[in-house]
């Protein structure tokens, strides 16, 4: 286990020019539950998460809505907060890219590269990918086309733009990606250390403001606005303080006392873990510490869309299911790294065997036994967690968390019909009252296994342990 006290994590800032949709629901899921973890073995936690307010995309749906671009994200700011309270996201920070201090951070840290010989302005000519507000190379287009916005029509820009040096960091990546376990698994660090050894190209880190207005001003020239990554990517830092409230950034974003992890979908692998971490070097800043990315979310195995009309609103299952079915669903259902089928009748069987008729049932079951035969003052209970459990969140690998978590269940249900307390309390009181002790014990440990996991359900479970009553309605019921 690490020795280090502070736990900083982010997820990336989606942009706000839709609303959530269950592949961001899915990523934030998953960080909350890591930051619940850390909090509960004692760490000094900062949980950042935000919304990504600048760019083409912003401006032309308010245009289409016949609003301003601030009125527009204004709105959608808040319903992504909406979202994340009822997804019970516990974070710490909420950065907008809009706000004052935010665009401060990101002007302080152009000037930190600018002053290090990092930024150079030149004129260029590329084709530009408005769904990924990125330019595209060859090597990023099939048939000459975004290979994750196959359907948008790359526009060709020419201009004077100001460029961040990439092409300089290679060797530094290299020497970063060393580190053990950078990014997380393994396959992706390989793919990014490939990108890197094919070379990089610097990139534009701005826009003419006549063409695109909607962006933070570059310090000392007026007629050009930053480049929406380079603002955005900022958020990890400004969130902290950086460069006025030292004291918290140097808390949270350092390496001898802190863990800093990033948390993204695979086609923010390049910017998360190769732009950002130039970028944060350029500016003599430490990078970060882990870097952990997730597959696509896709229905009946295609991407979803706005097109296609496929999009989960995580809010409907939600308001269906309840918050904590589809943070299971989230964490033990869909696979970790690669892309992963949202499938609704995969869903509700896995709700009616392992919410359900799961823990739900058993829960029922001890505590229900405990009530009739045994009195609290007998019971003793610990926090303490399984070792192999501990481990693999440490590794950030919720999934077999969880597995470990739920073949506790399992071993329960085995345990319960192997010695058969409800039987042998009756034939020696004794041998069945020792029985129910361990069985409330052991409930209380998967309790807290699964708290990061499904906090209500935890929280229930646990409440009615200490009230020494069974449930009075059942925690899931059957669908």
């Amino acid at each position: 286990m690490s020795k280090k006290k502070n736990f900083y994590i982010t997820t990336t800032l989606p942009y706000v020019n839709a609303k959530p949709h269950i592949g961001f629901a899915i990523e934030i899921i998953r960080a909350d539950a890591i930051a619940r973890f850390q909090r509960k073995i004692g760490k000094n936690v900062f949980f950042n998460t935000g919304t990504d307010e600048h760019g083409v995309k912003i401006l032309q749906k308010a245009e289409e809505e016949g609003v301003t671009a601030q009125q527009l994200v204004d709105k959608n700011a808040q319903v992504y907060k909406d979202v994340f309270n009822l997804l019970h996201i516990q974070y710490d920070a909420f950065v907008r890219t809009t706000d004052d201090r935010h665009q401060k951070s990101a002007q302080a840290f152009w000037n930190v590269c600018n002053d290090a010989g990092y930024i150079e302005k030149r004129t260029y000519t590329g084709l530009y990918c408005s769904g990924c507000e990125l330019f595209k190379t060859d090597r990023d287009l099939i048939d000459g086309k975004c290979i994750d916005h196959p359907t948008t029509v790359l526009e060709e820009i020419s201009e004077e733009n100001y460029f961040f040096l990439y092409s300089k960091f290679a060797e530094k990546l290299l020497k970063l990606y060393e580190q053990k376990d950078f990014v997380i698994p393994e396959f992706r660090l390989n793919e990014i250390k490939n990108q890197i050894k094919e070379g990089l190209e610097d990139f534009s880190i701005s826009r003419v403001k006549d063409k695109m207005r909607w962006g933070i001003p570059v310090p000392g020239d007026d007629s050009q606005v930053m480049y929406v990554w380079f603002d955005a990517l900022v958020n990890y830092i400004s969130t902290l303080g950086w460069p006025d409230d030292m004291d918290t950034f140097n808390q949270f974003w350092n390496e001898e006392n802190s863990t800093m992890v990033q948390i993204c979908g695979k086609d923010n692998l390049r910017q998360q873990s190769a732009m950002w971490q130039a970028m944060l070097a350029a500016s003599g800043l430490p990078c970060t510490s882990h870097i952990l990315i997730n597959g696509f979310i896709t229905v009946n195995g295609q991407k979803m869309s706005k097109t296609l009309g496929n999009v989960i609103d995580p809010v409907e299952i939600v308001s269906e299911f309840g918050v904590d079915a589809l943070r299971y669903f989230a964490i033990r259902e869909l696979s970790p790294h690669e892309d992963s089928d949202f499938d609704i009748g995969r869903f509700k069987d896995a709700y009616n065997a392992n919410l359900a008729n799961g823990i739900g049932n058993l829960t029922n079951r001890i505590l229900k036994m405990a009530e009739d035969n045994v009195s609290s003052n007998e019971i003793t209970l610990s926090d303490e967690l399984p070792n192999d459990y501990v481990e693999k969140m440490n590794e950030y690998n919720l999934h077999r968390a969880s597995e470990i978590a739920w073949n506790h269940v399992a071993t329960l249900d085995k345990y319960i019909q192997e010695t058969e307390p409800f039987k042998l309390i009756k034939t020696d009181p004794d041998a069945g009252k020792k029985v129910i002790i361990e069985l409330v014990g052991k409930l209380y440990t998967i309790a807290h296994m699964i708290e990061p996991f499904i906090p209500e359900t935890s929280a229930k479970i646990i409440g009615a342990i200490k009230v020494h009553k069974k449930p009075e309605t059942p925690i899931f019921n059957r669908l």
